[in-house]
């Protein structure tokens, strides 16, 4: 599934922001979060959700030049396209999920990553060990982390249904959005 949101502001370039959720599970509020991101984008960004972490085989060194499997350039050449990545991830036994973690080691020996505006927001406010995880290896891994300011909504243990009002309420809208601008002032000042 791919959602764009994308509202044109004539001065600004569009930005391309790309999300990315840690979560494979069907109803997660990860991804939920980064549809609503998506959906809410504020003027100039488009946000492109990459749901190809579950289809992605295990990294592995050997396979990596002319033998990269599809699935995984394709993740390469998204980061690569994109102006800024968002990762909302979960945490799973204190640590970064294993579908996004392996997601990353396709990228470690490309210039995908490198320099790439990042930033990380999060569904759930228990999420400390893998938030410090994920943020110590994005900057091994040398993105360009965006430290101004997290955005957190807590939809952690809530139904679909909940999820989708939380995340349409006003506040939590303006929220997103002033989140993605402030993101996007990153990005254009670098």
């Amino acid at each position: 599934m791919v959602i764009f949101a994308d509202t044109i502001r004539p001065s600004l370039p569009l930005l391309n922001l790309l999300a990315i959720s840690g979560s494979l599970r069907a109803a997660s509020t990860n991804s939920a979060l980064v549809a609503a991101l998506a959906r809410n984008a504020p003027p100039g960004c488009r946000v492109t959700i990459y749901d190809g972490l579950g289809r992605l085989p295990i990294f592995n060194p050997d396979e990596e030049g002319e033998r990269t499997p599809q699935e995984a350039s394709a993740l390469i050449d998204a980061v690569t396209h994109a102006d800024g990545v968002i990762v909302s991830c979960p945490e799973y036994a204190h640590g970064v999920p294993g579908g996004l973690k392996n997601g990353l080691d396709w990228l470690v020996s490309r210039d995908a990553a490198v320099d790439k505006p990042a930033m990380l927001v999060h569904a759930s406010p228990r999420s400390l060990f893998a938030r410090a995880a994920l943020a110590e290896i994005m900057r091994t891994m040398s993105f360009a982390l965006y430290d101004g300011g997290s955005l957190e909504i807590a939809l952690l243990g809530k139904k679909p249904l909940e999820v989708e009002s939380i995340l349409a309420e006003p506040a939590n809208v303006l929220a997103m959005r002033n989140a993605l601008s402030a993101f996007a002032d990153f990005i254009r000042t670098r």
